[in-house]
């Protein structure tokens, strides 16, 4: 079991998240079955309330500088299953169920 707080989503729990100067906060994929960490990637405040209302991972493409719904075009979407951010908000967890050939673009 991760250490950490769960998510709730409640107002409070929101805004105990660290967003670094370029409004993003680091946001880690892990398999909730296998305990693999799938992949990095970074959300902003709204890719993180979408995350959590949508129970499907919404990341922020900082080379595309756009919102990214992670298997939209690839079929290889990844379902919430368990959210959780550290002691000082800046790094966050998710464990979730990945869907299709993989969490990598490379099909990994």
């Amino acid at each position: 079991m991760p250490t950490g707080v769960t998510i709730e989503a409640t107002p409070e729990q929101l805004a105990a998240v660290t967003f670094n100067a370029a409004g993003l906060v680091a946001a880690i994929a892990q398999d909730i079955a296998t305990k693999e960490i799938l992949m990095m990637a970074w959300m902003n405040a709204e890719s993180l309330r979408m995350t959590l209302a949508e129970g499907r991972m919404v990341y922020w493409s900082r080379s595309r500088q756009e919102l990214w719904r992670k298997g939209d075009t690839s079929g290889d979407r990844q379902f919430v299953r368990e959210a959780y951010y550290d002691c000082d908000g800046d790094t966050l967890l998710f464990q979730v169920e990945q869907e299709g050939k993989g969490a990598c673009h490379t099909g990994a």
